[in-house]
This record gives C-alpha cells, structure tokens and sequence, in this order.
C-alpha cells in the first residue's frame, strides 16, 4: 500500500485514483496470503499428525514387544 501511494506521489496521480489501487493491491495480497497460510497450515498439520501417529505406533509396539500390555484392552 505504501508503495502504491509512493508512486502515485512521485507520478503526480491524484489521491483519490491512489487510494483506490492501494486498497486494492491491499485486498489482492490479503487473499493471496490467506491462501497461502492456509496451504501451509494444511500441509504442517498433516506432517505433525502423521509424525504423532508414527511416534504413538512405535510406543505401542514397545509395550507390546516388552509384554506390557494389559489382557482384554482394544490392542489384544
């Protein structure tokens, strides 16, 4: 937005057509990196889940490798 108001003063534009671009070079940008925190929350989340699963797995088999598991529970 700064930009956008920088060159509309150093062109000699007139404010009110200004304030319209950096508006909409503000919503523009807006959208785009909504879209991109979105995708880089997907793919974080998806990567700590599989990793959590991964980890709780190897734990389990631990337990039940060591005989630590207890008789009548869901994993039996």
């Amino acid at each position: 937005m700064g930009l956008v108001a920088l060159r509309g003063a150093v062109l000699g534009e007139p404010t009110g057509s200004v304030a319209l671009e950096a508006i909409t070079a503000m919503a523009v940008f807006a959208v785009v990196g909504a879209m991109v925190g979105w995708i880089a929350d997907t793919l974080v989340r998806d990567a700590v889940e599989q990793a959590f699963r991964k980890r709780v797995e190897w734990y389990r088999e631990g337990l039940s490798d060591a005989g630590l598991t207890e008789e009548g529970s869901k994993r039996d």
